[in-house]
Order: structure tokens, then sequence, then C-alpha cells
């Protein structure tokens, strides 16, 4: 499938300049753009590649001097990142998926199946199921008992998705996700030495050993609209009532929402974030890959979190944090330029003290 320039500027609400009608078939980066592609120069520094490819088009920044770049056509935009995020969509080729429900998947009689649903091959669709208008589900996915799936969903390979777990529209989850699995919570007959370690800081008394019980999770996953979740990550169903994720919200790979956390509106929560149990995660915060909430906090609206940060207490709304614990990031910052001057600093210490020692001799 290939677009002219105007029709792809015209998609994205861009402006397209030059020869409009050339036809492309893809994007690349400049230096490896050939003429059947639109090269994504969308900075500077991208367009000096430019030279290096056979480019007859390009993105390119408001006001870029495209004809200088010896190009025949550019399409320029305010902010052409944002502008790649419907370009991407347009070009996009999907997975092959063939559409329809494939002879080779197991549908229950009494799930609910929409209008022009894809289904794949080994794809197991449980009693009770309902499975929203256009959505795909990918080969080998799972979908439990009583699970609603909204519209427009699309789950590539091997998604599991549990009893009972309600899904907004547009959902988009990526290979090897598990929502609704049961979450990882357990109780010893005793006070154990974890929970005697959280209430002195630091005494965890007599050892002793203990089994543990397992608590089942009796709430289920309710996800909004518009949320999609990354490869491998995993989110928990509630101990009684449910885990919760908002609208807009983006998870990335290999991260892990315990259970009945709660997560507000528009929240991005990048790779190998960990998300403890009954944790609250206010609208329009940024979890940076890594970072870990302990159990039982709240972070505010608007708060971001750099990578590898432990959140070990409540951030308020806005707050920008960094390290472990995790402090104010200017404040961190301070920290450490201090430490890595420690080493000097006790040197000097350690030679003031030679030197009073010595004066003291001499005396």
């Amino acid at each position: 499938m290939d677009h002219s320039i105007s029709e792809i500027a015209a998609a994205l609400g861009a402006k397209a300049l030059g020869a409009v009608d050339i036809r492309v078939s893809g994007v690349a980066e400049p230096a490896m753009a050939g003429p059947e592609h639109l090269a994504m120069a969308m900075k500077p520094a991208f367009a000096e590649q430019l030279s290096a490819g056979r480019a007859r088009a390009a993105m390119l920044w408001e006001g870029a001097d495209w004809q200088a770049m010896g190009l025949e056509a550019a399409i320029t935009a305010p902010r052409p990142r944002f502008a790649m995020a419907g370009l991407s969509a347009m070009m996009d080729r999907g997975q092959g998926y063939k559409p329809g429900i494939s002879p080779a998947a197991l549908i229950d009689p009494h799930a609910q199946i929409g209008r022009n649903v894809t289904v794949g091959a080994l794809a197991v669709i449980s009693a009770g199921a309902v499975i929203g208008d256009g959505s795909v589900i990918g080969p080998q996915c799972f979908i439990g008992c009583d699970a609603v799936l909204g519209e427009n969903a699309y789950l590539r390979e091997g998604v599991r998705i549990g009893a009972r777990v309600r899904i907004g529209a547009r959902f988009i989850a990526q290979p090897g996700a598990v929502i609704g699995g049961d979450g990882f919570s357990f109780v010893t007959p005793e006070e154990s030495a974890v929970e005697r370690v959280r209430d002195t800081l630091g005494d965890a008394g007599e050892a002793k050993g203990q089994s543990y019980a397992r608590i089942h999770s009796l709430g289920s996953v309710t996800i909004g609209d518009d949320v999609e979740i990354g490869a491998n990550s995993c989110i928990d169903c509630g101990t009684v009532r449910d885990t919760a994720v908002g609208n807009g919200v983006k998870i990335d790979n290999l991260a892990q929402i315990g259970h009945n956390v709660v997560i507000g509106n528009d929240v991005l929560v990048c790779a190998q974030v960990g998300i403890a149990g009954s944790s609250r995660i206010g609208n329009n915060v940024v979890l940076g890959g890594q970072t870990g909430v302990s159990d039982n906090v709240f972070v505010g609206d608007n708060a971001i979190t750099g990578g590898a940060t432990k959140v070990l207490a409540n951030v308020p709304a806005g707050r920008v944090m960094l390290g472990y614990p995790a402090m104010k990031m200017d404040s961190h910052i301070e920290v450490y330029k201090a430490l890595r001057k420690l080493p000097r600093l006790l040197r000097d210490v350690a030679a003031l003290k030679k030197a009073v020692s010595n004066g003291d001799a001499t005396e």
C-alpha cells in the first residue's frame, strides 16, 4: 500500500510542499531511505544524513529549507513527532492476521462475539465472555469466564485475560501480557518477622519459621478506555475489590501492577516498573523505567519519577522524584554531587587529623 505526499499530509493535518504527487510505500531513517520511502528527518541533526540516502521526500520540521536538502517534496508540521503518531498508524502493516474466526479457535457457545471480530488459531474464549465489535483476538490468546472486552480491542499473540476482567474500548495488549492473575497475598498464623520489621523499622525480633497461608483474590481487574499494556506485563486481581486502571494509561513491557492498585488517567508506566499492592497512582503520572512503588502509598497527580527511583512514601502532586529512597530530584542531585566529593573530603579530614596530631606531639 502506498500513499501520495498530499494524501499523507491531509491525513495528518500537516503541510505538503513540492511534488506532492510523489508516492511512498514506507518510512525510513534518512541515511537508509530509498526513493520509495518518506525519510524521517524531523530534526536538523537527522536532516544532515539525507545526503547519504536516496529519499525524494521527507518529514521535516516547520520552516525547514527542504529544497536546499535536495528533496523534491516535503511534509512539515509544527510538532513532527506528534505527526509521526498518525503517520505510523497509516504505514503499519500489522501482524498479518487473517480476518474472521479461525476454525482452530475454541469459542464457548455461551460467549458473545461482536461484529467483525477476528479470532486467531488456538485462541480460547470462555463461557460468558463478551468481545466487542471490531476486536482482534490474536492466536493463542485466552479470554476467561465472564470477561468483557470493549470494541476495537487488539490482542497480540498469547495474551491472557482472567475471569471477570472488564476492559474498555480500544484496548491494546502486546504478546504475553497477563491481566487477572491472583495477587501475591499471603499471611502467617502469627505476626511475621517482616511485619515486625515494618513496625520497628529494623528489629526482626526472635526468628520463628512459619508457613504461609494463601489469601485468594476475590476481586478482578477493571480497565478503562484507550489503555495499552506491553509484552509480558502483569496486572493482578484485587483481594476484595477490583484492581483499577483508568483511561488512557500506557504500560510498557515487563511491568507489574499489584493487587488492589488504583491507577488514574493518562499515566505512563515504563519498563520494569513494579507497583506494590494497594498503592494509588494519580492522573498524568510518569513512572520512569525500573521505578518501584512500595505498598499502600500515594503518588499525586502529574508526579514524575526518574529511572530506578524507589518510592517508599507518599509523593505530592507535581513532584519530580529520583533515587533510593526517592527524594526531590534537585535534592538527589545535590546529594549525589556531595557523595562524589566524599572520598576527597575524607582524605582532607585524615590529613587535618594527622596535622593536628603531629602538632600535639610537637608540643
